[in-house]
């Protein structure tokens, strides 16, 4: 068996750190493994096995940001990948494993800036409005029969309302269980990133469409003998019942492209689009900016008032309107 050398070894004991103490979601560590694991190999490759990692010095990161850029990655793929090493190396220097983090003297390629495109809460409207209608027709009959996609009229509005209703993540989504939904309070408990809770308002509109899809799930789920998660189980389940029953981040991705493309949204539709359609909606409509932090879990403000950037018309109607040399 050959022996793992100290690069590999330490990627993993990073790796597992993060799942078990930090609490990371399996995406986050997913998305770390393979960076950090490729830089490992990479510079097990450069290195040799045998090398120690306090030999690694910041233009050996330098230069494999441009074996990346070599390999066809984009810039944003290398910047992930950059803050992926760097804290591989913060941790490492924490741990008392390297004196200081040479991650930090290669600076994060500049990225294009570029704002989400966001659909009018017109636009949304009229999709929620139809998937409404769906529901009181039957399901259409162009609608695929071998797929989650608009197979299920009631739970697909739900998974529209929420998203946009509570400006939740795809994750969070398919992480609600029954249970999540707080009647009493007219909330969701909505466990985000770090598995940190917060309790999200839950619309009228959003408990409509709950209220219509319980009994349909339910019905289903009976149906499939999987009675026992009717009442604890997955809130979006899959529509075929496999396995878990739980809904993936990847339906529900293809679900959302399907109806928005299928209602003449812009085809870059996805789950959040709906997020940032939410914040949006809620900024221009004259909410708190860190109220809308806080429903949308963000750690720091400064995340939450990229939104600011995406209100310049409303700020342009607002000089058109009341500005004396805009008349």
């Amino acid at each position: 068996m050959r022996e793992m050398s100290e690069f590999a070894g330490l990627a993993e004991r990073f790796l597992a750190m993060l799942a078990n103490e930090r609490g990371a979601s399996e995406h986050t560590v997913r998305a770390y493994a393979r960076e950090v694991r490729g830089f490992a190999a990479y510079l097990e490759e450069l290195l040799g096995k045998d090398a120690r990692v306090k030999e690694v010095e910041h233009l050996h990161i330098r230069a494999y940001l441009g074996e990346l850029y070599r390999r066809g990655l984009t810039k944003a793929s290398a910047a992930r990948a950059l803050a992926a090493v760097r804290s591989w190396f913060k941790w490492m220097a924490k741990e008392g494993l390297v004196e200081q983090n040479p991650a930090l003297l290669v600076s994060t390629p500049k990225l294009p800036k570029h704002l989400p495109r966001v659909p009018s809460a017109e636009e949304v409207n009229r999709v929620l409005n139809s998937l409404e209608e769906t529901k009181a027709g039957g399901r259409k009959k162009s609608a695929p029969e071998d797929v989650d996609a608009v197979a299920w009229p009631e739970r697909d509005r739900v998974i529209f309302e929420l998203l946009y209703g509570c400006g939740i993540r795809n994750s969070e989504l398919v992480g609600l269980n029954v249970d999540s939904v707080k009647w009493g309070d007219d909330a969701i408990l909505v466990r985000g990133k770090g598995r940190k809770e917060r309790l999200v308002p839950l619309g009228d509109e959003a408990a409509m469409a709950l209220r219509s899809y319980l009994p349909a799930r339910e019905s289903r789920l009976t149906a499939a003998g999987k009675g026992a998660k009717v009442h604890d189980g997955p809130l979006l389940t899959n529509l075929r019942m496999r396995g878990e029953c739980r809904l993936t981040t990847r339906s529900v991705g293809r679900i959302v492209k399907a109806i928005a493309l299928s209602r003449g949204l812009a085809a870059d539709v996805h789950p959040h689009t709906l997020r940032h359609a939410f914040g949006t909606h809620m900024l221009e409509e004259g909410a708190d900016l860190r109220a809308i932090q806080e429903m949308l879990g963000h750690e720091r403000l400064s995340t939450t008032q990229r939104y600011t950037q995406l209100t310049v018309g409303q700020v342009q109607r607002v000089y058109d309107e009341t500005h004396p040399r805009a008349k």
